[in-house]
């Protein structure tokens, strides 16, 4: 049985930066895609940052167009942990925040919930004007 546990948000001014973890136990992400997703209250779950796994050490990411250049996803297979680090936080992005683990098979599908088979309780973040 493959577990998520993401953790990491709370409440941050505009501006402000904060680190979302996932922690794996009974997959090794290393091996897997990994997503974020997040879902604002009356909104519908939405892609933010991915990564799988290319050839040796090299993965691919793909970010949603909105947090580009201020999100980025990073993994520590030690830990079997991946990363969401998050900068100049705009209230936007205020919303729950889902990791999601999925079979690897290359950089298709990455932004869809569907090629994900396991996802977290999320983590919420908000980000105060």
């Amino acid at each position: 049985q493959v577990t998520l546990v993401e953790s990491g948000g709370g409440l941050v001014q505009t501006g402000g930066s904060l680190r979302l973890s996932c922690v794996a136990s009974g997959r090794t992400l290393s091996r897997y895609a990994t997503g974020w997703f997040r879902q604002a209250p009356e909104k519908e779950r939405e892609f933010v940052a991915a990564t799988s796994w290319v050839a040796a050490s090299t993965y691919y990411a793909e970010y949603a167009d909105s947090v580009k250049g201020r999100f980025t996803i990073s993994r520590d297979s030690a830990k079997n942990t991946v990363y969401l680090q998050m900068v100049s936080l705009k209230p936007e992005d205020t919303a729950v925040y889902y990791c999601a683990s999925g079979a690897n098979g290359g950089s298709g599908g990455l932004t869809q919930a569907t090629r994900y088979d396991s996802w977290g309780q999320g983590t919420q973040v908000t980000v105060s004007s």
